[in-house]
């Protein structure tokens, strides 16, 4: 005979609705998708004889893409994230105020 009582099942608390900051991609996620995507898309292109491509010119024109595409994005999302007032800067007002 055990001196335990019954054993019950672990309680779980329902899982947390996911946010629409936690539901969005990152911007660099959906960069380097598309470098990918680009990528395998010259090389089906260039495979087929389409197009003769020159490497150096394909990578330099594909950075020169992704990093435009990631400053655009991080200016974009950070203003959108200034803009609901949950971010860093929804406070910064008050310290400009010093300087006058």
């Amino acid at each position: 005979m055990s001196t335990h009582g019954p054993t019950r099942a672990f309680e779980t608390a329902p899982a947390p609705e996911p946010t629409a900051q936690a539901a969005r991609a990152r911007v660099s996620t959906v960069v380097w998708g598309l470098i990918v995507l680009a990528l395998a898309a010259l090389i089906i292109i260039s495979k087929l004889g389409l197009v003769a491509l020159n490497g150096t010119y394909v990578l330099i024109g594909l950075m020169i893409g992704a990093g435009a595409a990631l400053v655009i994005g991080g200016l974009v999302s950070a203003r959108s994230r200034k803009g609901s007032g949950s971010g860093p800067d929804s406070g910064a007002g008050a310290a400009d105020s010093d300087h006058g």
